[in-house]
């Protein structure tokens, strides 16, 4: 039966009083859904920010991903590689992928292994910025065995071979439509980016930047009954408490992705009686991240924040540590996520096995955090309440996000540091922008035009691994990189590079996991360079009309959307 002659029937079966039929692609009209950030790119390779990834996840598809559990489980292959079925090899050197025979993409070109392996290749280029390069650590060649078949061989043997290709972070693109986008062109390529040919339950139809994405129903999904609606969209911007609003209260969405909004606000939207936050906990940890370079307007412009000048205020440990101490992790969890979140020192909060036994910064201490600045020299030396240091003030700027959670954590923030003799500049920046990636704009999380930013951050899966190693060195955002990069903060620690490298080829999971929480510890509380401080739990709002959503917080939300429907 065509879709339109479904369409009819159950519009008639309406009009006679009669239920529509159940089930079927394009029967259900359009899902509707909102994000407090807006869209700024479809190719989650040129951005870190969730929203794009997210975004992204309901064109472009990995060849595995992470189930509501954290399991992998198969997408565009017949099966997961293991030790008994051959697809990991004995000496733990390769890994090899078997495609799923008849995939298409959505402009009915079959899915080949030559697409995975240009997937690789796209984010290999040296000069093109990759923000997910840290999944392909360790990988000496991917290679087609044949039409059907991916081996990827790695430099050393590898301990944990699901980081790239597994995941939303790392979808295969197709390469007949990115092969001219490589390197330096790969931001150029707005048609491409804006609207990826995918093989995933819908396909692009529409894209306003920082604004609208409209799909529709991809006509070669694999699944000939799904997806279920005929057409999507995810409308951007705003604000969480509008975006929870447009389903909780007014109906106009069926679904909001990331409802950062405080538990009275909940209780009262629930009570309206037309949808249900749902919730679930990962290892998504608000922090703050410290700016280790100087991010002064004074220096050439690609020069501000780079590794070749040092932050003046914040390159002294002490200065960093007493930063974190200043701060009541759990006032901050009261004001802003109640049962919703618990105040965390841990970058890698779960799961339990890889958490360090790190609680020293659940305490708040204002004295002793004022005797370590007067340790490190800053004092206040002409009584208007702000440190100085060699004629130099102890002033930061700290910027985030427009949120009204991360505006009351701002304020807090603000007045615990003045206690303390630093003076704060707060700046708030559109999220679409600062999580956007483009390299043309002063106010992204990668360029940290700022000393201090807060943000959220947390990783595919349950193995920290590729998620610690975004941390190295060599992936700190630059201009040579187009300011793409997940080293926020310009860490540079031999050390922690090695280490890092060791985690990539130990096996023993006991060793992994002193290993994990080892560097851990030299992030927080041994360097802090980051500082954790809520473990924030997943939080959307979702229509009381809408069936099918699983919760998962170790992927993208939208990871089950193909079988997502409207209530029958």
């Amino acid at each position: 039966m065509k879709r339109t002659q479904i369409l009819w029937m159950g519009t008639a079966l309406a009009m006679l009083g009669l239920p529509a039929l159940a089930g079927g692609r394009g029967t259900d009209g359009e899902l509707r859904i909102t994000f407090p950030q807006a869209t700024s790119t479809l190719n989650p390779y040129l951005s870190s920010g969730t929203k794009d990834v997210y975004a992204a996840s309901m064109v472009l598809e990995p060849l595995a991903g992470f189930d509501e559990n954290g399991a992998v489980y198969p997408r565009l292959v017949s099966e997961i590689p293991s030790k008994e079925n051959g697809g990991i090899s004995a000496d733990n050197m390769s890994i090899t992928w078997k495609l799923i025979p008849g995939v298409k993409w959505s402009d009915g070109t079959p899915l080949t292994a030559a697409d995975v392996v240009f997937t690789g290749a796209y984010c290999n280029e040296t000069d093109s910025g990759c923000a997910q390069a840290f999944k392909f650590d360790g990988i000496e060649k991917i290679e087609a065995v044949d039409d059907l078949t991916v081996k990827i061989t790695f430099a050393a043997p590898k301990a944990n071979p699901f980081n790239a290709f597994v995941g939303s972070q790392t979808p295969i693109l197709q390469k007949a439509q990115f092969e001219n986008c490589m390197g330096a062109a790969a931001a150029a390529c707005t048609e491409q980016n804006f609207a990826p040919i995918g093989t995933g339950p819908f396909r692009v139809t529409g894209f306003s930047v920082n604004d609208l994405v409209q799909y529709e129903a991809n006509p070669e999904y694999r699944d000939a009954a799904k997806p279920e609606f005929a057409t999507a969209m995810i409308k951007g911007g705003g604000d969480s408490i509008a975006s929870a609003r447009g389903v909780m209260e007014t109906g106009e969405f069926d679904y909001a992705w990331n409802a950062q909004i405080n538990p009275e606000l909940q209780a009262q939207m629930v009570a309206a009686g037309k949808g249900q936050f749902i919730m679930g906990f990962g290892t998504n940890i608000e922090r703050l991240e410290l700016n280790l370079t100087d991010p002064s307007p004074d220096l050439a412009e690609g020069e501000r924040s780079t590794a070749k000048y040092p932050n003046p205020r914040l390159s002294d440990v002490r200065v960093r540590r007493a930063l974190s101490m200043a701060l009541d992790r759990t006032a901050l969890n009261d004001i802003g996520y109640g049962a919703g979140g618990s105040p965390n020192c841990n970058i890698v909060p779960a799961p339990a096995f890889y958490a360090s036994d790190n609680t020293g910064c659940l305490t708040q201490d204002i004295e002793g955090a004022k005797a370590l600045l007067d340790e490190a020299g800053w004092k206040d030396t002409d009584g208007d309440g702000v440190r100085d240091k060699d004629g130099m003030p102890l002033k930061l700027l700290y910027q985030t996000t427009v949120n009204p959670v991360r505006q009351d954590f701002q304020a807090l923030i603000k007045g615990w540091w003045a206690e303390i003799g630093v003076e704060t500049e707060l700046k708030s920046i559109d999220p679409g922008v600062f999580f956007g990636g483009d390299p043309a704009s002063p106010d992204t999380a990668e360029k940290f035009y700022a000393d201090v930013e807060m943000h959220a951050n947390n990783f595919d899966g349950t193995d920290p691994e590729a998620y610690l190693a975004a941390l190295t060195t060599d992936k700190a955002p630059r201009p040579e990189t187009n300011w793409i990069g997940t080293n926020y903060n310009r860490y540079a620690n031999p050390d922690y590079d090695a280490i890092s490298a060791k985690l990539a080829q130990t096996f023993d999971m006991n060793e992994r996991a002193a290993i994990a929480k080892q560097m851990n510890d030299m992030l927080t509380k041994d360097g802090m360079v980051i500082l954790p401080l809520i473990l924030r739990g997943n939080l959307s709002a979702m229509s009381n009309t809408l069936a099918g959503v699983k919760v998962n917080a170790w992927d993208s939300e939208m990871w089950n959307v193909a079988q997502w429907s409207r209530v029958k």
